[in-house]
């Protein structure tokens, strides 16, 4: 089974950069996607539908802003849209499929970057998706959490720790946030495979930073417990320039 989580930073944007062909050369099963930026009468849905994709759409109310995707090669058993909070799902935030007695979640977890008004936001969020998810698993022990989770993790996440160390996506809060969140058992995928340094997954598109890879590893294929033994491959697509973001991929042996 193949898996791809895709901050595209705006779906009509992507398309026109060339994401669908791209889409069809990755051949995933299921697709993640966030920051669509778009209602479904906005994007033709048919593009992947033509592709063999079963196809589920949660906007954010504002209209141009947030969203979530999942597009499924496999017909899921159920959806959900949103985490049962209306304060978040009205911002497109989350969105679950369900697939026997394992469900696969796309997630665009809150910027802090706006002002305090929002970091209080995140923290928010923070507290309640790890509620959330910590009461989700007693029912779907297998679960695949991905997307954009707007932190970098540790030191060896971002080019430049030491003066990132009061910025958000990096505030010390938030990383232990994300201590509490593997602490619990979630499994970053990704480090499971590689420990290696400069291995981003956003980029600004100010000064040159993705051709230098000034970058920041932001993007998650977070696992539980039961499916580790079940990983073959986890890596960044870092060539595919659709977006600030790439993809992030992620193979489990069915």
């Amino acid at each position: 089974m193949k898996f791809v989580s895709y901050n595209v930073n705006g779906i009509r944007a992507a398309l026109n950069k060339g994401f669908a062909e791209w889409l069809i050369q990755v051949d995933a099963d299921i697709i993640g996607l966030q920051e669509i930026k778009a209602n479904p009468d906005q994007v033709d849905l048919t593009i992947f539908e033509d592709m063999g994709y079963h196809v589920y759409w949660h906007p954010a109310v504002k209209k141009g802003y947030s969203g979530v995707a999942i597009l499924s090669k496999i017909k899921p058993d159920h959806i959900t849209y949103g985490m049962g909070l209306s304060v978040y799902d009205d911002e497109g935030r989350m969105i679950r499929a369900d697939y026997g007695d394992y469900s696969f979640i796309s997630a665009y977890f809150p910027s802090g970057t706006i002002g305090t008004l929002r970091q209080e936001f995140k923290y928010r969020f923070l507290d309640d998706v790890y509620g959330f998810t910590q009461d989700l698993i007693k029912v779907r022990p297998n679960l695949i959490l991905s997307g954009d989770y707007n932190i970098c993790h540790k030191a060896i996440d971002i080019h430049n720790p030491i003066s990132n160390k009061n910025t958000s996506g990096f505030l010390p809060d938030e990383r232990a946030w994300m201590d509490k969140f593997t602490d619990s058992g979630f499994i970053d995928t990704f480090r499971h495979f590689n420990d290696s340094p400069h291995q981003y997954t956003w980029w600004s598109y100010r000064a040159g930073a993705r051709p230098k890879n000034l970058g920041w590893r932001i993007d998650y294929h977070m696992v539980t417990p039961p499916l580790k033994d079940k990983l073959s491959r986890a890596v960044i697509l870092k060539d595919a320039i659709h977006s600030d973001h790439c993809p992030i991929l992620l193979e489990i042996d069915n």
